[in-house]
């Protein structure tokens, strides 16, 4: 106890001596007391006044005690404008490389465009040249068939021309000619009362219109399937047009002895008469031959455009029949009575039953080998050969079917 007491004292009477000692140097210069309380001692300090001892600059605190240590504070707000100053930085950096991004971009779109531009125009061009190209061949077509049909006109009157001076010559010397056609100065109806009539010889006869005077020649085929068979039409050579007009079909046209249509309105009235069987004969240019064999055949009267009315069909050129059924109008050129308003007459050459432009027209343009492919204006059959082939031959044929 005596000796707190003693230490108590001691502790009072030393610093009483440094507080008299310091208090006398400093109060020439203005200083200001503080007082500090640590246990049972207590600490008595001059310190100088702010005023004296700091900058107005400085970035430390009034307090003496901690002016050597810089503020928390104070660092933060550097390190928030550094953080600033660097995120602007990096801003400007990014805008920069967006900047130099999008402009390539938009001058690589423009070369992009202006190739575009450039293969639109050189497609423009090609197109034209093309369109071009399509007129010339177009142009070339037209002329080509103009021409095909004066040449078939001039086979034709050569054929009539060279017919005549064999006629004269049979006519002349019979011995010299014996290939001309038979003519027979005897009328019958129809090739069967021909052939029952005890003539079997394939020839022209002369036939008579029922209930009337009127005469036409027709080619008799006494050979065929039992013979009596009379043909009312017959394409071998192209040595005919077939593109006629309805009168021409009306009454017949070409030579009976070659290529010929007999006539719409003498078949009409013989086949109105009783009935008659239909049967067709076709030849390709590879050698074969087929027919189609219809069991009733007849024709309408003019004032319903002899309409083809058939049934029953058998034969070897196709289990379908290519003349479309029921019965079609018939047309040609300057009458259109087909079901299209295309006019297949006009447009596939020849009078036939089109339908609307059907699978058959034996009466077309005749195409000779090795040009009668991918013609569709030529003599086709289509359940035998298909649209685009063309025929080398076909004969039409009629006969009683009591025969």
């Amino acid at each position: 106890m005596w000796q707190i007491v003693f230490f108590t004292l001691s502790c009072d009477l030393v610093l009483a001596a440094a507080y008299n000692n310091f208090r006398k140097s400093m109060d020439s210069i203005g200083k200001k007391q503080y007082q500090v309380q640590h246990g049972s001692c207590s600490y008595t300090f001059l310190l100088p006044e702010m005023d004296n001892c700091r900058s107005p600059s400085s970035p430390y605190v009034s307090n003496a005690v901690q002016r050597d240590a810089p503020l928390e504070y104070d660092d933060s707000v550097q390190r928030l404008q550094l953080l600033e100053n660097i995120m602007e930085n990096n801003t400007q950096w990014l805008m920069k490389f967006l900047e130099k991004k999008v402009l390539a971009m938009e001058d690589n779109h423009i070369v992009q465009l202006q190739s575009m531009k450039e293969e639109k125009d050189q497609l423009q061009v090609l197109v034209s040249r093309q369109n071009s190209i399509i007129e010339e061949l177009e142009k070339k077509l037209v002329t080509a068939t103009v021409n095909n049909s004066v040449l078939q006109r001039q086979q034709h009157h050569l054929m009539e021309t060279v017919n005549n001076l064999v006629t004269m010559m049979s006519t002349s010397n019979p011995a010299r000619s014996p290939i001309v056609a038979r003519e027979e100065q005897i009328s019958f109806r129809d090739c069967a009362e021909v052939f029952k009539s005890g003539q079997t010889t394939n020839g022209i006869y002369t036939l008579t219109f029922p209930n009337s005077t009127e005469e036409t020649k027709a080619f008799c085929d006494m050979e065929a399937g039992g013979g009596g068979w009379t043909i009312i039409q017959r394409r071998e050579d192209g040595s005919v047009d077939f593109q006629r007009t309805w009168k021409e079909y009306k009454v017949g046209f070409g030579n009976p002895s070659g290529e010929y249509w007999l006539g719409n309105e003498f078949v009409s009235q013989l086949t109105n008469q009783q009935r008659y069987v239909l049967k067709i004969l076709f030849k390709d240019w590879e050698g074969n031959e087929a027919y189609s064999l219809y069991e009733h055949f007849y024709l309408s009267s003019e004032e319903l455009n002899y309409r083809i009315h058939l049934k029953g069909l058998t034969g070897t050129a196709g289990k379908i029949s290519s003349i479309s059924q029921p019965g079609n109008d018939f047309s040609t050129k300057d009458a259109d009575n087909d079901k299209c308003i295309c006019k297949c007459s006009q447009m596939l050459t020849g009078g036939w039953w089109f339908d609307a432009c059907g699978p058959s027209n034996l009466n077309g343009m005749y195409y000779p080998q090795r040009q009668n492919t991918n013609k569709f204006n030529g003599i086709k059959w289509y359940y035998w050969k298909g649209s685009g082939y063309s025929l080398k031959a076909t004969t039409m044929m009629i006969r009683p079917a009591d025969f």
